[in-house]
């Protein structure tokens, strides 16, 4: 009996070293993330339109899109594609920089050597951001490219001959929620370039305050003025409210002037601040704005402000099975489940978040409240520790969805300019309708498109790596954004255990 029992003891303790071994190899050090963070940034290279550079890193991609605007008079050149498509959607677009920036403010000093490229990412954008608000006074331009068009076709962008129409709002036909958005994205880039580029900084405030204040004088949603050219790819389904909000939280974080400190108390009320709100989006900005905004309650323990630190912790309540005010989906594997339908957009914004407000907490010693327990900012690192491991790889189906990140990731990327042979392979032009054969091909696209994080899997953990299903296997630069911060900020933390 006595050997028996030994021998289960061993057995048992055998076990146990197989299974911390196990758990040992699904552990990312710092080096991982750091390359995961390298290759997170690289991905926008891959969005870009305009005139690439000479120190251009996918040399799979060409020019693009080099007369856009040429035929309304303007300069609409550079930009990013927002996803698999080429069209430019002002914004998904606005929206990427606005994140982008605000990973490199809360976590570019986790970034090291990947912060220089991490500005020229946000510069991409703001240079084609500055260029669609100041070509035309009282107008904002919006997008390029008819969508229903494009989507007929599957061509790269460097061959692309659909309609490059541009669209626009105007005093007449307004459009609140994207020039709030814009604004945003121009103030928090301020912000990033206020030390390496006081200039341009100056520049982009100055465009964001033109731009804030056309937004909130002429109030109004540009789905309704632009209709069937945005809906219902980039429909602002949430309204206008929740953007002007943001957009005067980053001119007030950028600007410290009180003017927008007085209308946000003005207008919180009636803009969504006494509503929870249990996602963060390209549409819906409420969650964000509240983490953004219990900064202040923090930091300066500013009354007027408590309601918005009430509000982040409900978010975060919403999150942590158990505690009081619990909502959140999570797959069998562990991956917050928000839709059917790129997924993982809503993984990383949330990730993001998570880190966010942690920060905030550790730095002032403060938890979140939910009903009569608390929850430590630990938590929510380990949290958003968990959702960022899973998509690089520590899942059930042990396949990242990081292109080009680790052993197995996705190889049938919705993404035309990945899955059509590039320029350099193929010189000759490819037609909008000889480019479909390679969105049915079932060989893997021939450009690696680096760094990229597609919509990812469903509710049960399944993945078909089918370059048809855009709802898992299409990429975007707005799932990216808030990723390149959530990836910093493990970068810098060792092992990040």
């Amino acid at each position: 009996m006595a050997a028996a029992a030994a021998a289960i003891t061993i057995m048992q303790v055998l076990c146990l070293t197989l299974l911390s071994l196990a758990l040992l190899s699904n552990a990312f050090t710092s080096r991982d993330y750091s390359d995961a963070l390298e290759k997170s940034i690289l991905f926008f290279e891959g969005q870009r339109s305009g005139q690439l550079p000479s120190n251009q890193r996918l040399k799979w991609r060409g020019n693009s899109g080099l007369s856009d605007g040429a035929s309304y008079h303007v300069d609409l050149v550079g930009g990013y594609y927002d996803a698999g498509d080429n069209v430019k959607f002002g914004l998904p677009m606005a929206f990427t920089i606005t994140m982008l920036s605000w990973s490199v403010i809360e976590f570019g000093s986790s970034m090291q050597s990947q912060v220089g490229d991490a500005k020229t990412a946000i510069r991409w954008g703001t240079d084609y951001l500055l260029k669609a608000a100041t070509a035309t006074p009282g107008t904002l331009y919006v997008q390029v490219g008819d969508p229903n068009m494009d989507h007929k076709c599957w061509e790269r962008p460097e061959d692309m001959d659909t309609p490059r129409n541009v669209y626009k709002v105007s005093t007449q036909n307004p459009g609140s929620d994207v020039a709030a958005e814009t604004a945003a994205a121009l103030a928090a880039a301020s912000i990033v370039f206020k030390e390496s580029d006081p200039s341009y900084s100056a520049r982009l405030l100055q465009t964001a305050k033109n731009v804030f204040n056309f937004a909130d004088r002429y109030r109004g949603s540009y789905s309704d003025s632009l209709n069937s050219v945005v809906c219902p790819f980039y429909c602002s389904y949430s309204g206008y409210q929740d953007e002007l909000l943001w957009g005067a939280s980053w001119m007030h974080r950028a600007t410290q002037d009180n003017s927008y400190l007085t209308y946000i108390q003005s207008n919180g009320h009636t803009m969504g601040s006494d509503n929870d709100d249990f996602s963060f989006s390209w549409d819906d900005k409420r969650a964000g704005t509240k983490v953004l905004l219990s900064k202040d309650f923090l930091e300066k323990s500013d009354s007027e402000f408590q309601l918005y630190k009430s509000h982040s912790d409900n978010y975060i309540c919403s999150l942590v099975p158990g505690a009081s005010g619990f909502q959140a989906q999570y797959t069998p594997g562990g991956l917050l489940y928000k839709a059917s339908e790129s997924n993982l957009q809503y993984v990383t914004t949330t990730s993001f978040l998570l880190l966010t407000y942690a920060k905030y907490l550790n730095a002032n010693g403060g938890v979140v409240t939910c009903g009569a327990s608390t929850v430590t900012a630990e938590s929510l690192i380990a949290e958003a520790k968990k959702q960022v491991d899973y998509i690089l790889g520590d899942n059930p189906a042990k396949m990242s969805y990081m292109v080009g990140f680790g052993e197995r990731y996705p190889t049938h990327v919705h993404h035309r300019g990945s899955s059509v042979p590039s320029i350099q392979a193929h010189p000759g032009r490819i037609t909008c309708d000889n480019g479909f054969q390679y969105l049915y091909a079932s060989t893997p696209n021939p450009n690696v498109l680096a760094g990229a994080v597609i919509g990812g899997p469903d509710s049960k953990d399944n993945f078909a790596d089918d370059r048809n299903s855009y709802q898992q296997s299409e990429p975007a630069t707005y799932i990216n954004a808030p990723f390149v911060g959530a990836l910093a900020y493990f970068a810098g933390k060792g092992t990040g255990n």
